[in-house]
């Protein structure tokens, strides 16, 4: 394995990192879209290190939280980080296919699924030279269909899919979300400044419902003064202003 290195997320919250499995700002607004109940429980698909799993807890403290992820240096990462954060029993890292996960997580059982998937769509963008980094980017072990397939069969009727993409694949999730019975439901869009168009939004698929979407403000990840936003601020866990 990688050298390790270890993260404080806040609160008693610990994250073990590698060079090739680390986590960005998008886990961070994945976790609070999500916005997990007490009594949920909850997989996270392609988990990577853990980050949402971890966030999604100190955030919410939902019943239980299982974290699917397909390389065995990343699941590793992720059950050090619950060992770290005290967070045995509440959090579970699975070494799995999410495209197979038949016999390791029961269907129909959970109230949440998230995923944050790779961005690139198959034979587009540049591959990284980390194998790592390649799968965590590109659709290579799994697609959007994919994801959206495994989210179906771990849902109850009504459970909520939440994931985040860039926005030239909206049309890409949509379908996807809809060929799965996971009606879109909520969406919103990120931006780093109000003049700047978005570079990700997040968006809610809900388990055999009517159809029905609402439009939540644009999230601005900073004001035109170059500073956090008091939402970004909030969602960071700040307790004081942080200049960019």
């Amino acid at each position: 394995m990688s050298k390790i290195a270890v993260e404080s997320l806040g609160g008693g919250f610990f994250a073990a990192l590698s060079k090739d499995h680390r986590f960005g700002t998008d886990a961070f607004l994945l976790a609070d879209f999500a916005a997990a109940k007490h009594k949920d429980q909850a997989v996270d698909l392609g988990t990577g290190c853990g980050i949402i799993p971890l966030l999604l807890y100190k955030m919410y403290r939902p019943a239980h939280i299982t974290g699917v992820e397909l390389q065995p240096e990343a699941a590793a990462l992720f059950y050090a980080s619950a060992v770290l954060s005290g967070l045995q029993g509440k959090v579970t890292p699975i070494c799995a296919d999410l495209r197979r996960l038949e016999g390791l997580l029961p269907a129909g059982k959970f109230d949440l699924v998230t995923c944050n998937p790779p961005y690139e769509a198959p034979n587009t963008g540049k591959l990284n030279d980390s194998p790592a980094r390649q799968l965590a980017r590109h659709e290579l072990s799994c697609t959007i269909g994919d994801a959206c397939a495994a989210a179906f069969r771990l849902l109850k009727t009504g459970g909520r899919f939440c994931l985040c993409q860039r926005p030239g694949r909206l049309a890409d999730v949509m379908d996807a979300l809809r060929a799965h019975r996971l009606e879109p439901k909520r969406l919103r869009f990120v931006c780093q400044s109000p003049e700047r168009e978005p570079w990700l939004f997040l968006i809610e698929g809900r388990k055999d419902r009517k159809p029905g979407l609402s439009v939540l403000p644009n999230l601005w990840m900073a004001g035109a003064d170059g500073r956090y936003s008091a939402e970004i601020l909030h969602i960071y866990g700040y307790d004081k202003d942080v200049t960019q």
